[in-house]
């Protein structure tokens, strides 16, 4: 199926890489279809993107816990997760929204709402964490800086 992107053009996509989310993502909730988009051509981007196959211009950048904050383990009430099937070690990806800045050194995540997704049912949702230590805007400059000082990267 050919979808229109932001980013990337016209695309195929093959719909087993569809994304279904009931509800969409917060502020988005009448985008209910996604895939994610990884730019091959930049392979040191740790950024990929949240790319809705509805509507060509929302695409949100998202990126992998781990590389922001190792430690990123959001607590949330299981109500939240059924509708998105068995959750297993396997099967569950969890993103971060990155809100980036003309300033680089001003960009942030949101650790407080990831995205989760069961990779077995191509289901996905936005949940709220329950953590009280983790913000809306998470400056990830300073933490990816940090990591490459240790040698991490």
């Amino acid at each position: 199926m050919l979808i229109q992107t932001r980013t990337f053009g016209e695309i195929d996509l093959d719909e087993n890489k569809i994304i279904t989310f009931e509800n969409g993502p917060m502020g988005f909730e009448e985008y209910k279809s996604f895939t994610i988009l990884y730019d091959i051509e930049d392979e040191k981007s740790k950024i990929s993107w949240l790319q809705s196959v509805e509507e060509p211009s929302l695409a949100l950048p998202i990126i992998t816990p781990a590389v922001v904050k190792e430690d990123y383990n959001p607590t949330v009430e299981d109500e939240m997760l059924k509708p998105l099937g068995e959750l297993t070690e396997d099967n569950l990806i969890v993103f971060l929204i990155v809100t980036a800045s003309s300033d680089v050194k001003k960009t942030t995540v949101n650790l407080k709402a990831p995205i989760v997704i069961n990779a077995d049912t191509k289901k996905g949702c936005q949940i709220i964490a329950e953590n009280a230590d983790y913000v809306i805007r998470y400056n990830i400059y300073d933490a990816m800086k940090e990591r490459k000082d240790k040698g991490d990267e």
